[in-house]
């Protein structure tokens, strides 16, 4: 069985208006239809994309001179550049 949680939003009229149309166009609740927009954005955030490799010397095991270990943004930005 799925959780669910209870919200506030705060949304622009006339983009909830266009929502509620929609919702009735696909025969899903405005839930429904926010919870698949969200689900969509999040598939395609930066952070969902992040299943790197580490980059690992082959000649005697570990990972490559200068790569820190300590450091997440460091890492992150070494598996974006491929290196």
């Amino acid at each position: 069985m799925t959780k669910h949680a209870r919200i506030t939003l705060r949304l622009d009229a006339q983009l909830l208006k266009r929502a509620q149309t929609e919702a009735t166009h696909q025969g899903v609740t405005l839930a429904e239809l926010i919870e698949r927009g969200l689900e969509l954005v999040m598939q395609d955030s930066p952070s969902a994309k992040r299943s790197h490799t580490l980059p690992v010397c082959n000649a005697g095991g570990g990972v490559l001179p200068g790569v820190n270990l300590d450091s997440m943004a460091s890492l992150i930005d070494r598996m974006d550049r491929g290196h």
